[in-house]
């Protein structure tokens, strides 16, 4: 028959199962486990410790018969060495009658109070180990006995249990809540088309999301990605970083359309070391973002916050669904500013057009019928009557006349319109080199179909923006310009002697790089520029002809 102290035993033990199991908090679940094997055992001491993702240490540490001081005084909790680290190692339950003479043991830090006897108790389920009970000091200086390593070992199997639901439900309450802010960002993303507060509000989101130590956006800029925005500690940093894309692990996973989760950035051999090092970037996580099959822009996570820097399956999957959500609203974005960008060239054509137009038929028809009208008088008063200031006067109106014919081709030559890109860009090329003294070598090879006007706009003003810069920054003697049509493209290549550039510290702006840069991607076509002082520069561009 049972003694009162085996019923009171095993009532703990039945309350304690009914507690748990109704008990959604995860730490709380943990709390009441440690506290019901005091009362089973009569401990002194007692610790629950949880086993982290890789299986070998210990991710929590709770304890019960410590007060406050005494914590702080220990310090850190243990990672799970000495007769901690066996139990993870075997998961066998284990008593010991003096922890300090098992040679095993790795004695205490200073400040910890004195323990000897020792029972410890894995916490598995269907040959899963979550954590170990660690029970000490049993009262009366008494050894540990099998009746509390049977009671324990129940107790074990009930907070299995509880510790697989209370984490699920967790899981499930941490998802619920990361659906409702993925809708919550889809709308936002969805409302905001300014790129520069779209990149940081998808860097700032996920961060928060995830938990991130910090987060960036790479996008593509030729052969490199640029990080355009940035979240998070030391984001500083990362703004405006420039990453090879051959040489780097963001531009491996934009190329090879996949998502990747990093545990130690530093083993991988994809990764940027030397951009790693200036962040002191631990672990890493980077997911492509895709519109229409193409790679518009990477995702770069690095360091989970809390004592584990990696991040997991589930931090990957959201990373993934958020930028699904995002690539699409980038898109967007790119897709109302290239169709604004459009409107503006198109509408300055339109304008540059109308004013070459009443240059040359109104202006120029005006200031020809003022050199009649002085021929006239000429002709009726004499040569001599006119004197020396009609001369002036007509030779300043045959100026002007000029200037006007001039300003008129530059604005919108005729004969683009009515012959051509080639045709236009011979003439081009001719008044270029009569009016500077340079020669120019032109060659085109693009068949007897004619572009569309959109496309022969465009290579015609960036090819003039070129001249112009050879003008202005090259101090060239030769320039070439080749002009090809090949497999579905329109390829020019324009060439000069002059003086050349470093690209790395030359603004495009003051180039005009970044206004051809844009003409350009409003066609979906590159552009590429290669320099060096004294090495003169190499323009290429390539735009597709559908």
């Amino acid at each position: 028959m049972a003694t009162a102290r085996e019923s009171a035993r095993l009532r703990t033990l039945l309350e304690t199962g009914l507690a748990i199991s109704s008990e959604l908090s995860l730490d709380a679940v943990l709390q009441r486990i440690v506290e019901a094997a005091v009362a089973l055992t009569g401990a002194r001491y007692a610790a629950l410790g949880v086993i982290d993702r890789s299986g070998t240490a210990l991710e929590r540490f709770i304890t019960t018969g410590l007060d406050e001081a005494t914590r702080a005084q220990i310090g850190d909790p243990p990672h799970g060495r000495g007769i901690l680290g066996v139990l993870i190692r075997d998961a066998q339950p284990l008593r010991l009658r003096d922890l300090q003479e098992d040679p095993r043991s790795v004695g205490f830090p200073p400040g910890h109070p004195p323990m000897r006897s020792f029972l410890g108790v894995p916490i598995l389920l269907r040959g899963v180990a979550y954590g170990n009970l660690y029970l000490t000091e049993k009262e009366g200086a008494e050894d540990f006995a099998e009746d509390d390593e049977e009671l324990v070992t129940l107790l074990a199997a009930q907070a299995a249990v509880a510790i697989e639901n209370a984490r699920l439900y967790e899981s499930a309450t941490a998802w619920s809540r990361q659906l409702e802010s993925l809708n919550e960002i889809g709308n936002a993303l969805v409302g905001e088309l300014d790129l520069t507060r779209l990149l940081d509000l998808v860097a700032n989101r996920l961060r928060e999301l995830i938990g991130a130590r910090v987060v960036a956006i790479a996008r593509p800029v030729g052969d490199e990605l640029r990080v355009e925005a940035a979240a998070g500690e030391g984001f500083a940093e990362m703004l405006g970083l420039m990453l090879p894309r051959d040489g780097s692990k963001a531009g491996r996973v934009l190329d090879r359309r996949r998502s990747e989760r990093i545990d130690s950035v530093l083993e991988d051999p994809e990764m940027h070391q030397e951009a790693t090092r200036q962040i002191g970037a631990r672990s890493g996580l980077f997911v492509p973002l895709l519109a229409r099959d193409e790679g518009i822009g990477v995702i770069i996570a690095h360091d989970k916050l809390g004592p584990d820097a990696r991040f997991d399956d589930a931090d990957l999957r959201i990373a993934e669904q958020f930028g699904a959500r995002a690539a699409i609203a980038v898109d967007l974005s790119k897709r109302v500013a290239r169709d604004s960008l459009r409107r503006v060239v198109s509408g300055q054509e339109i304008e540059r057009q109308r004013l070459a137009r009443e240059l040359h038929d109104e202006t120029g028809q005006a200031l020809t019928s003022i050199l009649l009208g002085l021929k006239s008088v000429e002709e009726a008063s004499g040569p001599e009557e006119m004197g020396a200031a009609a001369g002036e006067l007509r030779e300043l109106v045959v100026a002007t006349l000029q200037d006007v014919r001039r300003l008129a081709v530059e604005l919108r030559p005729r004969v683009l319109d009515d012959f051509g890109l080639v045709a236009a860009l011979e003439r081009l090329v001719e008044t270029f080199s009569e009016s500077t003294g340079i020669d120019v070598q032109f060659e085109a090879r693009l068949g007897d179909e004619r572009l569309s006007e959109e496309l022969e706009t465009t290579l015609y003003r960036i090819l003039q923006e070129a001249l112009t810069n050879v003008v202005k920054h090259a101090h060239a003697r030769k320039v070439s310009i080749l002009l090809v049509r090949r497999g579905g493209k329109v390829t020019a290549v324009i060439e000069d002697d002059g003086e050349g550039f470093d690209p790395g510290q030359s603004g495009e702006q003051g180039l005009g790089l970044l206004g051809m840069r844009e003409r350009i991607d409003l066609l979906e076509g590159r552009i590429n520029v290669e320099s060096s002082p004294g090495s003169g520069t190499t323009l290429a561009v390539e735009v597709p002809l559908s």
